[in-house]
């Protein structure tokens, strides 16, 4: 019999840990994946763990073996994750543009390292944060999420399967090393206390010749397989039953059209940002292990008296432009700290146009911490 496996309580857990406790906790069953640091220690947890709970690891030949292998167990009714960092997603992406094509429901872990190709595996960098939004090809819209902690890693573990069967699309999570490997205290509640959604299925018996079953920007119940449903899963151009359609541009205008839709007419389920700068003349911009340094920042600045506020980017995917231009709309500058050399940064300035000046702070040394007194030296020299 299946169990919920969920280790409800407090403990002081790895990051990577915690992101493999809340695919659990989530009900994923599956996990196909490629051993990649700084992402391997959550491919081991669910080795280990999914077979307790009735569930399958499945250690690929490379990661495009691994995502082709989720795709192919969503598409049976499972839960699916696939844990890596950013060579492996580079690899994955022809499978993620298809994924995202036919509306198949998956995780994806991207523990980030630095690069460009094999880089520092051992390096946090926020090296993909564009990677996720316009990796593959095509216009497409994505969710992508960003733990700062390892409480995130397993709480926006569980909130990205969530929103991956709600909206039958692939969900990533954005973490990099730092947020990976760093411990903390992690508590998980009872099973009864976590908020689960499972992905619509049409009734037994439904003739899917008369319902949408795909390209519905209310999301389409999913003909999963073995259940007695026969449908077209085609990576072409299709309409609302699958059927390909390939010379007919008003069919390709709705393939397009709706798949992106199906997200941006959902956003405020879906963006989530954290807000502190009433009355502030600066706020710092950020996400993932460089928030907590902005955070911080912010407190040191104010306590020299200066009026200073920050914006914690939790959803990268869709891009939370509202929330942006709302704080451009509140403050005179804008700093943006990333652990890359700017590539969030542009979205955020072009947004905040004739509202705020926006400017770009990366670390001292790429792969390495923002210091306390470097950022408050900033956010001195702008505001004196």
């Amino acid at each position: 019999m299946e169990e919920s496996g969920v280790r409800s309580g407090r403990h002081f857990m790895m990051g990577n840990l915690a992101c493999a406790e809340g695919a659990i906790a989530a009900g994923c069953r599956f996990a196909a994946g490629y051993p990649i640091t700084p992402a391997s220690e959550i491919a081991h947890a669910l080795a280990a763990r999914l077979p307790e709970v009735g569930g399958y690891f499945l250690q690929t030949e490379d990661e495009i073996g691994a995502i082709c292998a989720a795709i192919g167990a969503s598409w049976t009714g499972s839960k699916v994750i696939v844990p890596t960092s950013g060579p492996g997603i580079s690899l994955m992406l022809e499978n993620i543009g298809f994924a995202v094509g036919v509306e198949t429901p998956c995780v994806l872990v991207n523990v980030q390292r630095g690069g460009p190709t094999t880089g520092a595996p051992t390096m946090g960098l926020q090296g993909d944060m564009v990677q996720p939004r316009r990796g593959s090809h095509g216009d497409y819209e994505i969710i992508a999420l960003c733990p700062w902690s390892p409480q995130e890693m397993f709480d926006l573990t569980v909130r990205a399967f969530n929103l991956a069967e709600k909206f039958r699309v692939p969900v990533f999570v954005m973490s990099d090393a730092f947020v990976g490997h760093m411990r903390e205290e992690v508590v998980i509640p009872e099973p009864d206390q976590i908020e689960l959604v499972r992905r619509k299925i049409p009734e037994t018996g439904t003739d899917l010749g008369r319902i949408r079953v795909f390209l519905d920007e209310d999301v389409a119940p999913m003909p999963v397989f073995g259940r007695g449903f026969k449908s077209h899963v085609t990576s072409s151009c299709h309409d609302e039953h699958g059927n390909r359609n390939l010379i007919d541009p008003t069919a390709l205008d709705k393939f397009i059209r709706r798949l992106r839709q199906k997200i941006l007419k959902h956003r405020e389920e879906i963006v989530q940002v954290e807000v502190d700068s009433d009355k502030a003349d600066l706020a710092l911009v950020s996400y993932g292990a460089v928030a907590r340094c902005a955070k911080e920042a912010v407190r040191a600045a104010r306590s020299r008296g200066f009026d200073v506020g920050y914006l914690r980017v939790i959803t990268a995917w869709p891009f939370p432009e509202r929330e942006i231009r709302d704080l451009a709309g509140r403050v005179k500058r804008i700093l943006v700290l990333e652990n890359n050399s700017g590539q969030y940064f542009p979205y955020v300035r072009a947004e905040a146009a004739g509202l705020a000046e926006v400017e770009f702070l990366g670390p001292e040394v790429l792969g390495q911490v923002h210091g306390l007194d470097y950022v408050v030296g900033r956010i001195e020299e702008i505001l004196k």
